[in-house]
This record gives structure tokens, sequence and C-alpha cells, in this order.
């Protein structure tokens, strides 16, 4: 069950829901900003009234890929299913070089582990976000999370959630790599001469 739960979140985790967002919108998230196919980049080339189903659909697609890992075994089927939308958004099937960092995917992933660690961080998230804005908001919410889990969840659940906040971390610096070495190439690459 574990490994077709991670199987499901893959495919599940490669809708490029930010790319056919921006696309609505006319904007291609992989020649503008940072080239990000995700969320966060639809925010800085949308704006947040035309990028929060961005936002919403990629934390909705990690969200249920986890509750379908909940449904066929529990608790670390569920954080494999979560852990598969994150690799599935950051290596999409249909091109694994043209993934995101998955932040957003990690959200949704932890909010379906935990539902009430999520309502909570999400009103820090609310709270810091009406004063600072909503990144200030978002960041602060994403660090509250486990600091909160540890007054509501067992101390194995909070474990898993370092598990997955490493591999959003590590997905965030393979991503970066491969845009900068991307860049790198079109930089150096000649133009041919007919």
């Amino acid at each position: 069950m574990f490994v077709l739960a991670l199987i499901i979140g893959h495919l599940l985790g490669s809708i490029p829901i930010a790319v056919l967002v921006a696309r609505r919108h006319r904007v291609d998230l992989h020649r503008t900003g940072d080239g990000n196919p995700g969320a966060w980049n639809a925010l800085e080339q949308l704006g947040g009234r035309r990028a929060w189903p961005a936002f919403a659909g990629d934390g909705l697609k990690a969200a249920a890929a986890t509750g379908i890992g909940w449904a066929l075994g529990g608790y670390e089927v569920a954080a494999a299913g979560g852990a598969g939308a994150m690799l599935g958004h950051a290596f999409p099937v249909q091109d694994p070089r043209r993934g995101g960092m998955a932040v957003m995917c990690f959200v949704g992933t932890v909010c379906a582990l935990s539902p009430l660690t999520g309502a909570i961080a999400w009103t820090i998230c609310a709270g810091v976000g009406v004063t600072k804005g909503f990144r200030w908001g978002a960041r602060v919410g994403l660090v509250a999370y486990p600091l909160v889990q540890l007054a509501v969840d067992p101390v194995e659940r909070v474990i898993v959630t370092g598990a997955l906040m490493c591999l959003m971390g590590l997905l965030f610096l393979a991503a970066r790599r491969r845009r900068r070495s991307g860049r790198a190439r079109s930089a150096t690459a000649a133009p041919r001469s007919s």
C-alpha cells in the first residue's frame, strides 16, 4: 500500500495546477519570474486575486493524495501519498526537468495529516499576514506548524512532519539547481548562424 500511495501521489502531484491557472491568464510560468511552475511564481506574475486557485490547487492535490493514503492504510501510508505528491510536483511525469519546489504540496500534505495543527497554523498565517503581509504570514505559519504539532500530536507524527520538511528542502534545492544550470546553458549557448 505504501508504494501504491507513492505512485498515486506522484501522479496527482504531476498535475501542473499553477501552470494551468497562469495559462488561463496568458502567462507561461516557465518563462517568467523565476521559472518555477508553482503557486509562488504564479503569485508573483498574476497577483493574489488571480493566483489563489494555484495555491489552493497545489495544496489540494497533495491533500487528496494524502487522503487516498489514509484510505489505503493509515498515517504512514497517508504520509507516503503526500510525499509522492511533493515528488510529482517537483519531478512531474510529463517532464521531470520542469518541476517546482512543492511548498504548497507540503502544506496540503501536513494539513491533511493533522487538520487541527493545520487550522492553527493557518490562523497564525492569517494573523501575521494581516499586519506583515501574506509572504511573512505564510513563512511564519510554515515554521510554526511543527511547533504547534508538538502540542497536539504524538511526537512520532512530528518526526514525520520533520522528514517531509527535509524532503521539501531537498526539492527546493533541486529546483533551484535545475534553474541555475538551465540559465547557465542558455547563456553560454551561441546562436546558430544559417
